[in-house]
């Protein structure tokens, strides 16, 4: 299943790209990608896996951008 969420408070084409790739990484997601231009961040995985990995997908954007928020 894929998913899009707005990213708020996204400033940064670089931290966006590290974000991306440290989400790819997480167990259970099939895909990522992440829009600069559009602030949207795109997630393909296993539907009962999303309360999960968007959890950790916060905690990966707050590492890069701490005022960064996944709006869902």
């Amino acid at each position: 299943m894929k998913r899009s969420y707005k990213l708020q408070d996204l400033d940064c084409a670089n931290c966006a790209s590290k974000m991306e790739c440290d989400i790819q990484k997480l167990p259970g997601v099939d895909s990522a990608r992440i829009s600069f231009m559009t602030s949207k961040l795109t997630i393909e995985a296993d539907a009962d896996e999303f309360d999960r990995l968007l959890d950790e997908a916060q905690s990966i954007c707050s590492r890069y951008e701490k005022d960064c928020v996944i709006l869902h």
